[in-house]
């Protein structure tokens, strides 16, 4: 079979095997000679001009003449697109433009209701001091909301974690009353009579153990009253925390219980020690208590008198464990913060009692309140200025630092700081006051703000206490400036997110607020803390608000 590749003739066996063979120089000069005489470029293909291949400046765009003019078909379809193409790029325009009018539109109505809230702002009130407005910056955080599943969780972790410290505490408490219960118990002291003594032979060994004189150090193993665990589980628990500017004090976790069978309570103290270790103190012993102090003065402890914001007065002098802090004052005034409401209910139906209510209790209540809805308007846009200013004042004249100050002091106050309350509301809240406390002529400052100016409830109160407990890792009721500074977090702040404002700025400006309201320049104390919040809970309606305020930039 012959084949013929590109001029190249191979016919037979005997010229594939030239190939195959080794090649020697004169064949290999023959093969390349004859390839290049009868592999010549063909006629018809044009040789390639690379001079014709440069870039040329100026391209001329080439169109045939003899093209067939277009059909009807294809006009009406490329009128058509044109068409379309006009009425979109047309409505384009038109939406821009529209957008640019509603946000210019948007701006100038924004811009007129701000003008507008300022001039309303301006007629009502003087002008805002510098540390209002950088005060009213920690109200932005109300407008960036965390994340509402990493909240949840946290959330339920910390529910967790209070749960199983109740339960401790309760099975101490239970563990502690049963075992005390035969020792303490005043039926010990009595003496045993000969006859129950003569009864039995004490040495006899033939007497069964049942009729054996059963007594260790002349101790009855079973009295009338002994308590046992079905008398002791009638209870309502309680958590509690101390009234007082002395951070130590204020900040120690109590849990209380009130037993409905013979009215007597006790409180004890959760500690924590670290991360891991926790002891259960009693800070009360379990005993009938009266009130110290208000219209109840002398009565003994009810079950109504148990509620979420109550306030428990105890004589210091009575228990001698307290601290020498507490000790100081002469009453020990506990507040209820949270409390067991189905245990509540459940007692109220097995005991059958209703809450008794005073009507001067109830008088006196509305004379508060009328007083403290006349504040608000005052110091809705400068509670942080104010109320910080005030305890700043209060400390100033307490010389002796036991926290009472005389009626003109409290005048003063309400003068400097333009609070204008009635001179009857003044002289009625002054009689309840007084009636209160354990001096005929002066009155604890903490209480007056309390009673005039209001204070925050105490869901709202519990997260400035977690706060500052975060920041007082130490325990000892005050935190320098340089903690606060390195804790605090602004990065979350809606000015900053926008760039209106630098994480510094805003911390900076917190900073200047809250130094302006310590008596030292270098650390704040748990009371200034807790001002400085108080004053700013005044101008924001919702708890959750108030909560996300605390809760972002603290980390807690």
């Amino acid at each position: 079979m012959d084949l013929e590749i590109k001029g190249v003739a191979v016919s037979s066996r005997s010229q594939t095997q030239l190939f195959s063979r080794r090649k020697n120089p004169l064949h290999q000069e023959w093969t390349s000679r004859s390839w290049s005489t009868q592999n010549s470029c063909p006629l018809e293909v044009p040789p390639l001009d690379l001079g014709s291949l440069v870039d040329s400046d100026e391209e001329q765009d080439i169109i045939p003449e003899d093209l067939p003019a277009p059909s009807g078909k294809y006009k009406l379809k490329y009128q058509q697109y044109e068409t379309d193409m006009k009425e979109g790029y047309k409505q384009y325009i038109q939406r821009n433009a529209e957008k640019a009018k509603s946000i210019s539109i948007h701006e100038s109505s924004r811009k007129q209701t701000n003008e507008k809230c300022d001039q309303a702002e301006e007629a009502s009130m003087d002008d805002l001091m510098t540390l209002d407005r950088k005060a009213l910056l920690q109200q932005a955080y109300a407008e960036n909301p965390s994340h509402k599943l990493h909240c949840a969780q946290k959330s339920e972790a910390e529910t967790v974690a209070v749960e199983k410290m109740k339960q401790t505490v309760a099975e101490q408490m239970m563990i502690d009353q049963l075992c005390r219960a035969v020792i303490s118990d005043p039926e010990q002291n009595v003496k045993i009579k000969k006859e129950e003594s003569t009864c039995f032979l004490p040495d006899s060994k033939g007497t069964p153990v049942r009729f054996r004189k059963r007594t260790l150090h002349e101790t009855k193993i079973r009295t009338n009253s002994t308590l046992t665990e079905t008398v002791l589980s009638h209870k309502l628990e309680f958590d509690g925390r101390i009234l007082s500017r002395n951070g130590r004090d204020a900040l120690r976790e109590l849990i209380g219980f009130f037993f409905i069978r013979d009215k007597s309570l006790t409180v004890y103290e959760y500690r924590r020690f670290g991360k891991n270790r926790t002891n259960v103190l009693p800070f009360i012993q379990k005993n009938i208590y009266i009130h110290q102090c208000g219209r109840r003065k002398g009565q003994q402890y009810q079950l109504g008198d148990f509620y979420i914001g109550a306030t428990l007065t105890f004589l210091s002098s009575d228990h001698p464990s307290l601290p020498g802090s507490i000790k100081e004052n002469t009453f020990l005034r506990l507040r209820i913060t949270s409390i067991n409401q189905v245990a509540l209910d459940s007692l109220k139906a097995f005991s059958g009692g209703a809450e008794d209510v005073i009507c001067e209790e109830a008088n006196d209540r509305l004379l508060f309140r009328a007083i403290q809805d006349g504040l608000k308007k005052q110091l809705h846009k400068s509670g942080v200025r104010i109320l910080t200013g005030l305890g700043k004042y209060f400390h100033h004249l307490d010389k002796e630092g036991n926290g009472l100050l005389d009626k003109a002091d409290f005048k003063q106050a309400l003068e400097i700081f333009h609070l204008e309350v009635s001179e009857k509301d003044f002289e009625s809240s002054w009689l309840i006051l007084k009636g209160n406390g354990s001096d005929k002529d002066r009155v604890d400052y903490g209480e007056f703000k309390r009673a005039i100016i209001g204070e925050m409830n105490e869901y709202r109160k519990s997260f400035v206490r977690k706060a500052f407990m975060k920041l007082d890792f130490n325990k000892t009721g005050t935190v320098p400036i340089i903690d606060i500074r390195k804790c605090y977090c602004a990065k979350k702040h809606p000015q900053v997110i926008s760039g209106h404002s630098t994480e510094e700025e805003i911390k900076s400006s917190f900073l200047e607020t809250l130094k302006d309201a310590c008596n030292k320049s270098d650390e704040v104390s748990y009371g200034e803390f807790e001002d400085y919040y108080e004053g700013l809970s005044i101008g924001i309606a919702e708890d959750e608000d108030f909560v996300r305020i605390l809760c972002t930039p603290w980390g807690i």
